[in-house]
This record gives C-alpha cells, structure tokens and sequence, in this order.
C-alpha cells in the first residue's frame, strides 16, 4: 500500500525521538490514553510511522512561546532537527481536505514543540485518480501565448482597485502594441463599482480579440474571478464566452474544495496567486515551506503559481525563491509541470541574476512598475525586458548590452544597476 510522507523541521524541549513519538500519535490516534478498540493491528495498519529524526542543533531560547517545559529541567535545552512522518494511503485516500488535516491539521498546537514547520510532501501517485492537475501548464501556457523560446514576459494592471473599464482596454491596447505576452488583473481587483466585471472583461476582450484577429498571437489575460462558488463559476462562463483564455484566483482565499471545482469546470488556464502565503511561510519555524504548499494547489489544477522574483520587495531571500521556482519545474508523475511566476519589482536588470540563479526560462517574468514606469513608456518598457533576457541567455554582460539597445539602457539608468 502506498505512504504520503510529510518532513518537518522542528524544536522541542523534549528529545526529537520522543516528540516524534507525540506527534505521530496525535496524528493517528489522537488522545493521550489508548482507548478501546484500539489494538496493535490497528495501530501496525494506520497509525503514523516515524521514518527519520535528525537532531542539528541545541538551542537555549525557544522560537515561539508556549511549550511544555519538562518538570525535571531547570534549565531547559531547545532540540531542533527534522522529523520524517509517513501514514497509509488508506488512511486519506484520495482526499486532500483529510491529507492536509493529517499533515497539518493539531500538528501546530502541540505543546511539545516551541516550532514545527512543514517542509515537504511526498504524496502517493493515486491523488491523480482523483485531482486533475494543471490542465495547461507551461507546455500549454507556452502554445496559448506563441512564446516558446524565452520567459513569457507579463504585466499588471495598476492601480490595484482597478482603472474603469475602458481605461483598462486601453491600458491593454498599448500593452498588447508595445509587445507583451501576458497581462493579469491585481489579485485586490473583483467586481469593483469602478470596474464591473462583466463590463471589463467585455471591453478587455475587445481588444485583446481585434489584435488576435490581425496578427495571430492572442495575448493572455487573467481576469481575477475569486469569489463565492457560484460567482466564480459564473466569472469563468463569462470569460469564456469573451474569447478569454485564464481567470485568475486567489487560492488561499478560495480553499481546497472551490478550485477542485473550479478545475472542473473550467476551459482555460488557471493563474494561481499566493496572497496570504507569508502568513504561512515567514517563519522559519512556523507554517509550510513552498515546496509543500505548492503541491497540494498543482494537485489541483492550478497552471501557474506565485514565487515572487529574485531581489525582491517581500521578505523572501533569492536562494529561498530559487528553491520555490525549482519546485514548480519538478514534474510531477505524468511529466507536468506548473508554470512559476516571478513578479515583486521585476524589470530588465533582474533577468541577468534571475537566468543564472534558476538556470531556466520557462517562466512567467511578471513586471508591473518594471514596465508601467520605463521613462521611455509601454513599448521601452516592454523592450526593455526583453532585452534585458537577451543579454542573460546569450551571456552578454547587460552594461555592455545596453549600449547597443537604448531601452534597456533607459532601465538601467532609471531603476538603477
């Protein structure tokens, strides 16, 4: 029978083997007495199996607050480590709302830890019976948008509560004229009085289809329908019937079970953003780490996922999102892959230090005010980006570069070095 595997990183005032041995039980049989009924065949057949305790270092002040002190320790020692967990597939199924409680359900309350966090799944290949995965992916991203042989390169539509509808058409217009490939709604941005939905999507669609019709590429946009179930699904019919090819949702906020049906229903590509996912990740001792969170949403059919971009504006280091990109181009079993999205101050003088450190393209390069704000306009902007890739792939030192390509050298000039 197959395992889902789960790894932590943890510290605990109690040895690591011991607090394995509480957080397996907790997991699995989850009360302090055994109870009746609960025999050692059951147990041997369901219970959570400690596959692998690490111990890397002692601490004397704890991460967080709130751990259970041993009575026979004045001076306590904080352990910290890794703990590998593995439970029966028959214990979840093929039911990711029950392997997330499993995985992460009272593991954080347990006062046996003063910090645990998730850093990775293993999950058994039988969740693709059930859950779709990424219905397009890079392979179908890359054929959706014509870009095959560098980063699709994108933009945002700022302000964040959104312009007026016919302000975001032509918004679009120029972007779509100076040469961009993708371009989503901020993920603030719903069914705002300022910009209805339906009335956006129309206008926005008008133009993205009247330059598809002269020239044969038909750029992206992800409109951002997150919402109740139904509205959402109603925003995805619409943008369909547009001629639109993604919606975009916030994936924390629409939960687990809202885009497993959402996956079903939909005909496009799906553009899953991250918002809310500091709360999960900043600690170092606390939440998930990427590599898990990701999983559980590529599972179900996201196409592309946030990672933020190298020197970014958040908290996150670049061998932090290095990691998080490598994640995504990891396939899964069948060979698919989600596409990561790198955004967060993105412009030309990234894509250097951004193609060294990843060693790929197959990106999403997501530049709002690295496009929007290039002094020389839209279409420098735009340029400049691409430009900046060129010089990265080739190997070209981007000073040297620019000097040949003026918008470029317009970027480096006006964002810095």
């Amino acid at each position: 029978m197959s395992r889902l595997y789960a790894r932590y990183r943890v510290e605990s005032p109690l040895p690591l083997p011991e607090a394995a041995a509480i957080l397996a039980g907790e997991q699995s049989s989850g009360t302090f007495v055994k109870v009746p009924g609960e025999s050692d065949e059951l147990k041997e057949r369901f219970g959570a199996r400690i596959e692998k305790v690490v111990v890397q270092e002692e601490m004397e002040v704890p991460f967080l607050s709130g751990a259970r002190i041993p009575k026979d320790r004045d001076n306590p020692v904080y352990y910290r480590g890794e703990i590998v967990l593995s439970w029966s597939f028959e214990n979840t199924a093929a039911n990711l709302p029950i392997l997330l409680s499993t995985v992460a359900g009272g593991t954080f309350d347990l006062n046996v830890f003063s910090g645990i966090k998730l850093l990775d799944l293993d999950i058994p290949s039988e969740f693709l019976s059930v859950y779709q995965g990424p219905q397009f992916g890079i392979k179908g991203t890359r054929k959706l948008t014509g870009v095959m042989d560098r980063p699709i390169i994108g933009s945002i539509i700022k302000p964040c509560i959104g312009l007026k509808p016919e302000e975001a058409a032509e918004r679009v217009d120029g972007l779509i004229k100076a040469g961009i490939d993708f371009i989503k709604d901020d993920e603030l941005l719903g069914d705002h009085p300022q910009s209805p939905f339906e009335k956006r999507v129309e206008k926005v669609m008008n133009r993205i289809n009247h330059h598809a019709d002269k020239t044969g590429k038909k750029v992206m946009f992800a409109f951002n329908i997150s919402g109740d179930m139904d509205d959402m699904l109603r925003r995805h019919d619409i943008v369909v019937q547009h001629g639109g090819n993604c919606v975009m949702v916030n994936i924390l906020s629409v939960g687990l079970t809202g885009l497993a049906r959402l996956r079903k229903q939909s005909q496009v590509a799906i553009h899953g953003h991250r918002c809310g996912f500091g709360a999960l990740n900043r600690c170092d001792f606390l939440g998930f780490e990427f590599s898990a969170y990701h999983k559980i949403w590529r599972l179900i059919g996201v196409d592309h996922v946030h990672t933020n971009g190298l020197n970014n504006k958040f908290y996150e280091s670049n061998e932090a999102i290095a990691r998080s990109v490598r994640a995504c181009l990891t396939p899964m079993e069948d060979g698919r892959r989600v596409l990561p999205v790198l955004g967060s101050g993105a412009w030309a003088g990234i894509a250097p230090l951004t193609f060294r450190t990843i060693h790929s393209y197959d990106i999403l390069f997501l530049c709002g005010g690295g496009i929007l704000g290039h002094p020389g306009g839209l279409t420098a902007g735009v340029k400049s980006v691409q430009q900046g890739w060129e010089a990265a792939v080739q190997g070209i030192d981007i000073g040297t570069y620019a000097n040949k390509h003026k918008e470029l050298k317009q970027a480096i000039e006006f964002f810095g070095s």
